[in-house]
C-alpha cells in the first residue's frame, strides 16, 4: 500500500470520527498535515476539502426521510416550514461571513498556534456550560423560536476560527439559549447540512483545477473512510449525549492542545 493511500485512510477516519462532535474536524486535520507532514503537495491539498463529502453524505444519508418529509410538508405543512426558515436564519450569518472573510480566514488563522490555543479554550468552555445549572426550555430541534435559530447561527460564525469547532459552537449556542444537551446535539446536524454542503461547493469551486489533477484513488478512500465513520459518529453521538456530560470531549481537547504547545515549543 502506497504512502499516499495510508495517509488517505488516516485523514478520513479523523474527518468521519471528529466532523460532528465538538472536538474540530478543522483543527485535527490541520494538526495532523503540520506535524506529520500531510500537506504536501504531491497528496494535494484539494484532499481535505473532497474527504468533507464523505461525512456530508453519511449526515444526509442517515437523515435522509426526515428531510423528505419536511421537504414535501414544507408547502403545507406550518411547522415544517417555519423549521426550514429556521434553519436558512441559522445559515445564514455563516454564508455571508464566509464569504467575505474567506481570504482572511485561510491565510491568517489557519495557524498551528491558533488551533491548539482554541482546543484547549474550548475545552475549558465545554467544561464550563456542563457546570451551568441550566434549565432546558426547548426538546426538540424543530420547535426552537426563530431568533434562537439565529442567535445559534451568529455563535456557529465562531467556528470559523480552526479549532473553535462546528457543532461544538453550535450545541454551546443552543444549550445557553435554552435546548437541552441532545436537541442541541441535534441541531447541530440540521445546520451542519447547508453549512457542510455550502462550505464543500465553495472551497470545490475555487480549487477545481487542483482538484482536476488529483490523486483520485487516494481521495476515493479517504472519502469511504469519512462515510464510515461519520455515519457511526452520527448514529450514536445523541444517544451519548443524551446520557453523559461534554467532560471526554473537553478533555480530549484540552489534552491534543497541550501536546500541540508542547511540540510547537520543543520538538
Amino acid at each position: 500500500m502506497s504512502f499516499d493511500l495510508i495517509k488517505a485512510i488516516i485523514l478520513g477516519v479523523v474527518e468521519g470520527l471528529t466532523e460532528f462532535i465538538p472536538v474540530s474536524s478543522t483543527g485535527h486535520l490541520l494538526l495532523m498535515e503540520h506535524f506529520f507532514g500531510f500537506d504536501d503537495e504531491a497528496f494535494g491539498k484539494s484532499f481535505a476539502i473532497l474527504i468533507q463529502l464523505g461525512a456530508i453524505l453519511a449526515l444526509l444519508s442517515i437523515y435522509f426521510m426526515r428531510l423528505w418529509n419536511i421537504a414535501t410538508g414544507m408547502f403545507t405543512d406550518p411547522a415544517a416550514r417555519r423549521f426550514v426558515i429556521g434553519v436558512l436564519l441559522a445559515f445564514l450569518p455563516a454564508a455571508v461571513i464566509g464569504a467575505a472573510a474567506h481570504g482572511f480566514i485561510k491565510d491568517v488563522l489557519f495557524n498551528v498556534w491558533i488551533v491548539c490555543t482554541m482546543f484547549v479554550l474550548g475545552g475549558f468552555v465545554l467544561m464550563w456550560v456542563d457546570a451551568l445549572d441550566l434549565q432546558p426550555r426547548y426538546h426538540d430541534a424543530t420547535k426552537f423560536s426563530l431568533p434562537m435559530y439565529f442567535g445559534i447561527g451568529v455563535l456557529q460564525c465562531l467556528a470559523m476560527v480552526p479549532g473553535v469547532s462546528r457543532s461544538g459552537a453550535t450545541i454551546v449556542g443552543a444549550m445557553l439559549f435554552g435546548a437541552d444537551r441532545r436537541s442541541a446535539a441535534e441541531f447541530s446536524f440540521w445546520l451542519a447540512m447547508p453549512t457542510m454542503v455550502g462550505a464543500f461547493a465553495y472551497e470545490a469551486f475555487k480549487s477545481r483545477a487542483e482538484l482536476a489533477h488529483g490523486d483520485i484513488t487516494a481521495i476515493a478512500v479517504g472519502f469511504i473512510f469519512s462515510f464510515i465513520f461519520g455515519w457511526i459518529v452520527v448514529k450514536t453521538f445523541l444517544r451519548y449525549v443524551q446520557r453523559h456530560t461534554f467532560a471526554v470531549f473537553a478533555w480530549w481537547r484540552i489534552l491534543v492542545g497541550s501536546i500541540g504547545v508542547y511540540a510547537i515549543y520543543f520538538l
